[in-house]
């Protein structure tokens, strides 16, 4: 779901105009149905101002696609920014911006974990390299419109607040960086750069519409790796009645349809295996083609299954499996 879209001549002139931090909260609102608040308002008036300067220069194609705020599926989650277009070979191509109003960033010990101020005080949180990548892999993983039409998705961070390069860009963080380039307050003109490389033409094929209409479906490569990751599991064997029930669901997801819906409720005290079944359908389900979530109030289990399941694959793929 996209809450604001233009071209990036009409959202030129929201910004000039400073209409812009006015017209996404309207949608917002349509969209959503409720508000928000005043910081995320405030970043808007002061990023997209940002973003504007970026998107100043003239090799960038005046009806390339700007989206604001893109929804990602299977998520609670928001893209700040995306621009499409078509790269230099005409490939369909959106450059996913995650922007950050950051001023200070401390570097931590644990890997895509920087430590900043927000709010109240300071908080560890996601690197914003990996925060964009990792948005990136979700779209790819779960719609099936941008795999089968080859629409290419080019992530990076702005920080356009931010000096901290000996920390965003440190060394440890580089396997995140590489993958989604961070750019920080005095890195506008290889933002400009990075823009041209991948945007060279503008948005004739509404990509991001056919993102957003696109059908939300599991990869392959997803379910095949849960797969495999689930049969170096022993642990992860059902037996008895664990089996019956695990079948039970499976015929009743064949069996149902949006208007013929199907509910079942399984019993039992602790150590019969209920978690083992439902993480059995989490990797049947996906590997079906089917959309299916291990969801817990407790946090707990979410986290030692979530770290069984990882091996060669990457955390941000197998958590958004995994909610509360």
């Amino acid at each position: 779901m996209i809450v604001y879209s233009a071209t990036k001549a009409d959202f030129h002139n929201d910004v000039i105009s400073n209409a812009i931090a006015d017209k996404i909260l309207a949608r917002f609102k349509a969209r959503l149905g409720h508000s928000t608040s005043k910081s995320e308002i405030e970043s808007w008036k002061n990023s997209m101002m940002y973003m504007n300067n970026i998107l100043s220069d003239k090799a960038i194609p005046s009806n390339a696609g700007v989206s604001i705020e893109y929804k990602v599926p299977q998520t609670s989650n928001r893209i700040d920014f995306i621009l499409t277009g078509k790269d230099k070979n005409k490939a369909d191509t959106a450059v996913i911006v995650e922007l950050k109003q950051w001023t200070n960033v401390k570097r931590t010990s644990k890997d895509a974990i920087v430590e900043t101020y927000l709010g109240k005080g300071e908080r560890e949180v996601s690197h914003p390299s990996y925060q964009a990548w990792s948005y990136a892999a979700l779209l790819y993983d779960f719609n099936e419109t941008v795999r089968e039409e080859n629409i290419t998705l080019r992530p990076c961070a702005y920080l356009h607040n931010c000096d901290a390069n000996d920390v965003i860009n440190h060394s440890f963080y580089q396997a995140h960086t590489k993958k989604a380039p961070a750019f920080l307050k005095e890195d506008s003109r290889r933002l400009q750069d990075f823009i041209k490389q991948h945007v060279r033409y503008g948005d004739v094929d509404n990509i991001m519409y056919r993102i957003d209409h696109g059908k939300i479906k599991p990869s392959k490569n997803l379910a095949d790796k849960l797969v495999s990751l689930m049969e170096g599991n022993p642990e992860f064997i059902m037996i008895d009645d664990q089996k019956l029930v695990f079948e039970t669901v499976l015929e009743l997801a064949r069996k149902s349809t949006p208007e013929n819906k199907q509910v079942l409720i399984v019993e039992g005290g602790p150590g019969t295996g209920k978690s083992v079944v439902a993480v059995n359908l989490l990797v049947e389900l996906t590997k079906n083609e089917l959309l299916a979530q291990y969801v817990t109030k407790n946090a707990a289990p979410r986290a030692v299954y979530s770290a069984k399941l990882q091996g060669t694959y990457t955390k941000s793929h197998i958590d958004n499996l995994f909610k509360g």
